[in-house]
């Protein structure tokens, strides 16, 4: 994302071409939003823009804008059934600049048409969500949530074998009740003091896989939800600082539950430009 908001603030486009920027509020939740009030903001935003370019006379800059106008229309309708909290656009009538995303965080609605991207927002929304990675533990679980402004990119989940002492990730067709097999010959009690008499070790060697994790997916920050322990014998052995930790247990928590805790209040406030 960081490269991108760079790219498009190099973009320039003079006249008769342009560079459509929109921030489209589309949560529900919010206090001044009523059902499908989006549309109607979406619909005045574009025909607003229209009007004037009608106005003006320039017949090649409002067919520009017009196969914008067309290509945004599309992809919302596309996703009219899969809206979070907000779409965010940019776009020339070349092509050469296209992104469209739906975004888990509300935005203030405005719309563009200049000769620059109008990056201000995204930008804030990334300095305040950035490419994070989110670490819950549970003895010998582990799951890692792969988060950028709020949603959920990539998770893994890993299994300790405690007969072999390897961090085994589950594949997406495993589950952990069947991962727990990998541990079938020792008695829950037993499990718990081996475990428990090798958890520093154990967790030392995990801690190079997420210092590999961090790099590979670039992470800005990370988090450790888990027993304090837990988290404590990964900061000791990881090479990558730690952002903050949350004493919790939050294992088998819904990914978007657990970054919204972990990322606090801030989530669920609006953007301000």
């Amino acid at each position: 994302m960081k490269r991108l908001i760079a790219k498009l603030k190099s973009v320039y486009r003079e006249k008769p071409h342009r560079v459509f920027s929109m921030y489209l509020n589309t949560d529900p939740s919010g206090p001044e939003q009523q059902v499908g009030d989006w549309k109607i903001h979406l619909k005045n935003g574009m025909n607003n823009f229209e009007s004037y370019l009608k106005a003006d006379g320039d017949s090649e800059e409002k067919k520009n804008f017009k196969i914008v106008k067309d290509k945004v229309e599309q992809y919302v309708q596309d996703n009219e059934l899969n809206l979070s909290k907000s779409i965010v656009i940019f776009a020339t009538a070349d092509e050469e600049v296209w992104f469209a995303e739906r975004f888990q965080m509300p935005v203030e609605t405005y719309f563009y048409w200049e000769e620059t991207a109008k990056v201000d927002q995204l930008s804030q929304m990334y300095e305040q969500f950035p490419k994070t990675g989110i670490i819950l533990t549970q003895k010998e679980s582990i799951k890692i949530i792969d988060s950028e402004l709020g949603s959920v990119l990539d998770t893994k989940r890993f299994m300790l074998d405690l007969i072999t002492e390897d961090w085994k990730e589950l594949t997406s067709s495993q589950n952990e009740q069947e991962a727990i097999e990998f541990n079938g010959e020792l008695r829950p009690d037993k499990l718990e003091q081996r475990f428990e008499a090798n958890r520093s070790r154990l967790y030392k060697t995990f801690a190079s896989k997420l210092d590999k994790l961090a790099k590979d997916k670039q992470w800005d920050s990370i988090y450790l939800v888990g027993d304090k322990k837990e988290a404590q014998d990964l900061i000791d052995n990881m090479n990558k600082p730690v952002t903050g930790v949350v004493d919790k247990n939050m294992l088998d928590h819904n990914e978007r539950r657990v970054i919204e805790m972990v990322q606090g209040d801030r989530f669920l406030g609006s953007i301000k430009q």
